[in-house]
């Protein structure tokens, strides 16, 4: 296995990472809250944003306006029952979402959301190198390289886990610092 690969994978769980921190919500409207927002639609659980268009037209509201009609009370019970902790305003034709400002206390939820999505993304990094780290003993075990490229390989794969480690960590406290600002 390359480094090359293994820094790709590496930074494949980042970005997941990235998109896993869009999803909270910050107290400006963001359509990427309802990213993980699945509806019930014709027995198959389908994205909202593959069912709907959706739009911010000020910085406290969301409006969804379904291509389907049909589909506008399925979307409003499945905003309903997501872990957003938003209320669906349906008017007929359109859905808004007013985004509150957030409390103290929603805040703090949040960033503990936030801690568990950095952590989940550490444990991918983790797994990625212990994954990388079999890889090499293997080779080292079958004698296709010497035990000190061995070693030399398992440095440099773990200054690579240290650096996307670091990665996650930085992306967490920006996102903290995004959630705690008034």
């Amino acid at each position: 296995m390359k480094l090359a690969e293994i820094e790709s994978q590496m930074q494949k769980s980042i970005e997941a990472t990235q998109r896993s921190f869009n999803t909270i919500r910050t107290g400006r409207a963001n359509a990427a809250i309802l990213d993980r927002v699945m509806v019930e639609y014709y027995g198959t659980p389908t994205p909202l944003k593959s069912l709907a268009g959706i739009n911010t037209p000020d910085a406290s509201t969301l409006t969804i306006q379904p291509y389907d009609r049909g589909a506008l009370n399925l979307i409003e019970k499945a905003i309903s029952l997501s872990d957003i902790g938003l209320t669906p305003n349906n008017d007929g034709s359109t859905i808004r979402l007013n985004i509150p400002p957030l409390t103290s206390d929603r805040r703090k939820e949040l960033v503990k959301v936030a801690a568990k999505f950095a952590e989940e993304g550490k444990v991918a990094v983790r797994n990625i190198r212990r994954d990388a780290i079999d890889a090499v003993r293997k080779q080292e075990k079958s004698s296709e390289i010497s035990e000190d490229e061995a070693r030399d390989i398992q440095d440099n794969i773990q200054k690579l886990t240290d650096k996307y480690i670091a990665k996650v960590d930085s992306l967490l406290a920006e996102k903290e610092a995004d959630i705690l600002k008034v």
